[in-house]
C-alpha cells in the first residue's frame, strides 16, 4: 500500500513539474515576443510619421498638377508621386509583417527562417529607398519650385549659390541615409539576437 501511495505521489509530482515547465516556457515565449515587438515600435513610429509626410507631399503635387505645364515637369511630378506613395507603403507593410512575427506558434527554426527572409527584404527596401532618394532630390526640387513659386528652374540661370545648396543637400543626405541604414541594421540584428536567445 505504501508503495502504491509513493508511486501515485511520484506521478502527481511529475505531472505538476511538467505543468510548471510548460507554464515557464509559455511565459518566456510571451516575454520574448514582447521584447521582439518593442525592438520595432520606435522604428515603426518614425516610418509612420515619414510616410504621412510623404503622402502629404504627394497630395500637394497631385492637387497642384495643373501648374506643371511642361512634359518634363509632369513626368517629374508623376515619378515623385509614385515614389512618395509606393516606397513608404512597402516599408510600412514590411515592418508590420516583421514586427507581428508570431513566435508563440511555430518552431524556433521556422520563425528564425521567416524572420531572416523578412529582415533581408526590409533592408533591401531601405537600400532601394536610399538610391532612389538621390534621384528624388533632382525630381522634387523642380516640381516644388514650380508649384510654390511658379518658376521653371530648367529655364532659369543656374546660380553658384544653388550649386552650393545642392552639394550641401547631397552631403547631408549621404550622412543621413548612412545613419538611417545603420540604425535599421542595428535594430534588425538586435531583434534577431532576441530570437536566437530562444535556442539556448
Amino acid at each position: 500500500m505504501e508503495l502504491e501511495e509513493l508511486q501515485a505521489s511520484w506521478i502527481a509530482m511529475s505531472q505538476e513539474l511538467e505543468k510548471q515547465k510548460r507554464l515557464t516556457n509559455e511565459i518566456i515565449l510571451k516575454m520574448t515576443q514582447d521584447r521582439f515587438q518593442k525592438k520595432f515600435s520606435t522604428l515603426r513610429s518614425f516610418e509612420t510619421v515619414g510616410a504621412i509626410i510623404c503622402y502629404i507631399m504627394a497630395g500637394m503635387i497631385f492637387f497642384s498638377f495643373e501648374k506643371l505645364d511642361t512634359w518634363y515637369l509632369q513626368t517629374s511630378g508623376v515619378l515623385t508621386i509614385g515614389f512618395l506613395i509606393v516606397l513608404p507603403t512597402f516599408v510600412l507593410k514590411s515592418l508590420k509583417k516583421i514586427q507581428n512575427l508570431d513566435i508563440l506558434n511555430g518552431s524556433y527554426k521556422e520563425n528564425l527562417l521567416i524572420y531572416i527572409k523578412e529582415k533581408n527584404k526590409l533592408l533591401r527596401l531601405q537600400q532601394i529607398g536610399i538610391y532612389l532618394s538621390y534621384l528624388l532630390l533632382f525630381l522634387v526640387v523642380p516640381v516644388f519650385t514650380k508649384i510654390i513659386s511658379n518658376k521653371n528652374i530648367f529655364l532659369s540661370n543656374f546660380k553658384p549659390l544653388q550649386g552650393v545648396a545642392l552639394f550641401v543637400a547631397l552631403v547631408l543626405m549621404f550622412f543621413f541615409t548612412r545613419w538611417g541604414y545603420r540604425s535599421y541594421k542595428k535594430i534588425t540584428n538586435s531583434a534577431e539576437d532576441v530570437l536566437r536567445d530562444l535556442e539556448s
